[in-house]
């Protein structure tokens, strides 16, 4: 049962606490609503009056834990290190993870906040509109493809491997992929309609 004396941030923090012992305990595939409930000595329905699944019960877990990417975008000075800066964050925040709960994550996407999803692509797009601002590159008007590549090629390489991800992989990334890209990039047209909705379409998912 519940421990009255527990309320507000105490509790919640007690839970993402339990969320995240629990995680490690019996990994993400085996990981129940009513187990969480059980280690923070409190009901399941007190979980589900703040996240609907454990998919975001997770993602606040590690949240808490870890804080958000989004509260510490790289600002560095040049467009390389910035970039580098966010790979080094993300492969270490995916490292604390797993690849376990990571698939599992990417399995239940519909089950999450979109709002999820868009993160790394909001820190990338902060991260290149300061570099247009210095000169570095010509626009900030990236196709959400490109925009997102660094991220994808960075998870692609997570999930290939449980192995952590070599600096000099993330530096390749970066050299050899997206730098080239922005550097070359030109103003485009903006789409229009139904173009511009499947993009972004198109873009959520690849952005956890």
């Amino acid at each position: 049962m519940e421990n009255t004396r527990r309320r507000g941030a105490a509790l919640e923090a007690d839970l993402l606490d339990a969320a995240w012992a629990e995680l490690a305990a019996v990994g993400y595939a085996k990981l129940t609503m009513e187990g969480v409930a059980a280690r923070a000595r409190t009901g399941k329905q007190v979980l589900y009056r703040r996240w609907g699944n454990r998919a975001e019960l997770v993602i606040a877990a590690l949240r808490h834990r870890t804080g958000s990417i989004a509260d510490r975008v790289p600002d560095t000075g040049t467009l390389r290190a910035d970039v580098l800066e966010v790979l080094r964050a993300g492969a270490e925040r995916q490292r604390q993870i797993g690849p376990d709960t990571l698939h599992g994550l990417l399995a239940e996407a519909r089950d999450v906040d979109p709002s999820f999803f868009g993160i790394m692509r909001g820190v990338l797009r902060t991260v290149v509109e300061r570099a247009a601002e210095r000169g570095e590159i010509p626009t900030a008007d990236l196709p959400p493809r490109v925009l997102t590549l660094p991220a994808d090629l960075l998870r692609h390489e997570i999930l290939l491997s449980r192995e952590p991800v070599a600096r000099a992989t993330l530096e390749e990334i970066v050299d050899e992929v997206f730098l080239p890209l922005v550097t070359r990039a030109r103003q485009r047209p903006a789409p229009s309609g139904e173009t511009v909705r499947a993009s972004e379409r198109a873009t959520d998912y690849r952005d956890c």
